[in-house]
């Protein structure tokens, strides 16, 4: 059990030393931080290589590439910088600016009077039509207006004006928007919506891909009633942002025919997403390295998260079942610590870990101007929220040991340290096995919220996949299977531990005694 015990410290230990020794990102002034999905082509993708102009993305052995990632190349040469991609999901991105963690945000964004209220936005630099992809083989293919869509199941993207312009197809049913474009190019290959608004080089990009589905286009009478707020794409910048004018400078000379042209490569050159012979290999091979570092990304956080969380909720879960002291100063002084250890564990399990990681990684950074590495960033929250919850464990296994024990300890002089140490904790870790594997279990599977703060986890990586290639099914089949391999190989290992806590079946306290005392005779 000391060896054990000796393990745990150690690792715990190491653990705090590298976190703490994790270097803080800097912004350089010679940079400019752009933040993307990059996984929405042809404005954006993600590619294994510097192909056609690609971008490197920060924190990452990919490259980001597309419509957004030149134009992002052409504004930075203007300011005299070197563009840096920051990939980040969408709802991550207006707080990924607003925090200073990004300096612009170039991934087709509309200009919205709601989005004004809070960032600002640069002069137009791609002018936009709105159109709705629908599968070749339904009946709403052959649409020549958007009041050809009675009961249609229509959806778009979260936070877009492409959701709002829903309510113009009348007789459409409304479905609840979605966070991303590979999450409605699924539903709509299910067949769970009939049909999602988008732009017309993303329905040029779902046609290409995949030949069972097909974008509509309106004459102007037919189609979307738009104002150039909603439909032309603009940069994001933060209010007051001092090269506001030099980007729009830069912008004005770009012309239409040049924008025109720069779209057209960025579709020729997006990644191709045909597939000869088997679909596994083929994934695989494209996208394997992908897949593979998000598979390493979740793990890490999940394992050093769990292990972190431990050491937190075994010392939360022992401090709050130490027993009353004597002298009043001592109580008021327990009562408060036990109220404060109340309110992190109350706090910690009654949020979700999405917003605690963007209240920690952005809200940090604006309100404080503390910029966290997001990787640091991430393994805080897992840690500090598995703590939380471990801390009730380990305290319901505290408790679950019989007091008899805990009487027999004191009356053989054990301090209360001691009797923790030597009698109830090897009980209480012990009981609270199960229970601490089953957190892990539900911290691999959690990481998959931490994309808002710009992890590119696995769940995270899948997505940006299955955008690119349309192979959704294919895709997440494959992620499952990485999933359930790491949640199937945590459940066995830690069943191993617990056989090996729980000792011999055999074991005999008076055998063992006689065999101690007794010496050997020759």
């Amino acid at each position: 059990m000391k060896k054990i015990w000796a393990a745990v410290l150690g690792v715990g230990a190491a653990l705090t030393l590298a976190l703490a020794a994790t270097p803080q990102p800097v912004h350089a002034a010679g940079t400019l931080k752009v933040g993307m999905e990059a996984g929405y082509a042809p404005f954006n993708w993600t590619q294994p290589t510097a192909a056609n102009g690609a971008v490197k993305i920060q924190g990452s052995s990919d490259y980001a590439n597309g419509y957004d990632v030149q134009m992002a190349k052409k504004i930075a040469k203007a300011l005299g910088k070197k563009v840096v991609v920051v990939k980040t999901s969408w709802d991550g991105l207006p707080p990924a600016l607003t925090s200073g963690k990004i300096d612009a945000i170039i991934a087709g964004m509309s200009p919205t009077p709601e989005r004004r209220e809070t960032i600002d936005f640069s002069r137009t630099y791609y002018a936009s039509k709105l159109t709705v992809v629908v599968r070749r083989d339904s009946k709403f293919a052959k649409a020549t207006s958007i009041r050809d869509f009675k009961n249609a199941k229509i959806t778009a993207q979260l936070s877009t004006f492409h959701y709002e312009a829903i309510d113009q197809m009348k007789g459409a049913i409304k479905e609840a928007a979605m966070n991303n474009f590979p999450a409605m190019r699924v539903a709509l290959e299910s067949g769970t919506i009939d049909g999602y608004v988008s732009e017309v080089p993303e329905g040029i990009t779902a046609q290409n891909a995949n030949p069972n589905l097909t974008y509509l286009t309106f004459s102007k009478a037919n189609g979307f009633k738009t104002s150039p707020e909603d439909v032309d794409l603009a940069i994001g910048l933060r209010k007051g942002d001092p090269d506001k004018a030099a980007i729009n400078a830069a912008l004005a000379k770009v012309s239409a025919k040049t924008r025109a042209k720069m779209m057209e490569t960025a579709v020729a050159v997006q990644p191709d997403t045909t597939s000869d012979g088997n679909w596994l290999v083929a994934i695989l091979k494209q996208y394997g390295p992908m897949l593979l570092r998000g598979t390493g990304m979740t793990l890490l956080i999940s394992l050093i998260g769990t292990m972190v969380g431990f050491l937190i909720g075994l010392l939360v879960g022992i401090v709050r079942t130490m027993p009353k002291p004597k002298t009043l100063g001592k109580r008021g002084l327990q009562g408060l610590v036990n109220w404060l250890l109340s309110v992190y564990i109350e706090v910690f399990r009654g949020t979700p870990m999405i917003v605690q990681a963007a209240v920690l990684y952005y809200g940090a950074a604006q309100a404080f101007g503390i910029n966290m590495d997001r990787t640091l960033a991430a393994l805080l929250i897992v840690s500090i929220n598995t703590g939380a919850y471990i801390s009730e464990i380990i305290r319901g296994g505290i408790i679950s040991v019989d007091a008899g024990q805990f009487e027999a300890a004191q009356a053989l002089g054990f301090t209360h340290l001691q009797t923790m140490v030597k009698v109830i904790l090897p009980q209480a870790v012990r009981n609270a096995m199960p229970s601490v594997t089953n957190e892990f279990i539900v911290n691999i599977k959690d990481t998959s919220v931490l994309s808002i703060i710009s992890v590119s986890e696995l769940f995270f990586s899948a997505q940006t996949v299955a955008g690119q290639n349309f192979q959704f099914f294919h895709t997440y089949l494959i992620v499952c299977a990485i999933y359930l391999l790491l949640t199937f190989s945590i459940s066995r290992l830690f069943r191993l531990v617990e056989k090996h806590l729980d000792g011999p079946k055999n074991y005999n306290v008076m055998t063992n005694q006689m065999q101690v005392e007794t010496p050997e005779v020759k």
